[in-house]
């Protein structure tokens, strides 16, 4: 009789430290201020309560690295007062600049419009990035997931590759109007992680 509140507490144990493995810690909570030492280029002053540092105005950081960024993953998860974009990388994390911009929406290269759900769009483009490994034969991709989706997230109503291009990859963030935001790179794994207000 004495073992089964032993064997009950160790399950929940290792249940707790299995659910602490799964997703990163970036899908968990509020974040600091970007971790890289490259300059944050902001415009914009709006303060949003408990999203500090956020804004409308363009944010443009410079990478810190020549080597090509290796998309992996891209997820959207809705917290309290935020939804949380992830774009993961397999090595570096590229620089970046993220802005709202008018519609229609054009993909790189080829020009073609684009067309994105919500009121606003988010444009992200990371460079020097792409989704494929252009160093191996064949270029395999690295990121296999889908070129668009609508995440469960309540500001968020789609997110869209509009391009790979000569090692710019750009992805627009639909939301469903224009809204504050702070963006933060961070390592281990190497992630652009987009917080978006949705209040």
């Amino acid at each position: 009789m004495r073992r089964r509140p032993f064997l009950a507490l160790a399950m929940v144990a290792a249940l707790g430290l299995l659910a602490g493995g799964c997703g990163g810690k970036d899908d968990e909570g509020p974040l600091g201020t970007t971790t890289s030492s490259a300059t944050t280029e902001t415009t914009g002053t709006t303060t949003t309560p408990g999203l500090e540092g956020a804004s409308t105005g363009p944010v443009v950081v410079k990478g810190t690295s020549e080597e090509v960024a290796l998309l992996t993953h891209v997820r959207a998860v809705r917290h309290e007062g935020y939804d949380r974009v992830v774009f993961e990388f397999r090595n570096v994390a590229p620089g970046y600049d993220v802005r709202y911009v008018q519609k229609p929406v054009h993909a790189d290269g080829s020009g073609a419009e684009v067309p994105v759900e919500g009121g606003a769009v988010l444009l992200v483009r990371m460079e020097p990035a792409l989704d494929a490994d252009l160093t191996q034969e064949s270029a395999p991709r690295t990121y296999l997931g889908p070129q668009r989706f609508s995440p469960d997230t309540a500001a968020i109503e789609e997110l869209v590759r509009t391009g790979g291009f000569e090692a710019v990859l750009t992805w627009a963030v639909g939301v469903d109007e224009k809204r504050p935001f702070k963006v933060t790179r961070l390592e281990s794994p190497a992630r652009i992680v987009i917080d978006v207000e949705n209040t």
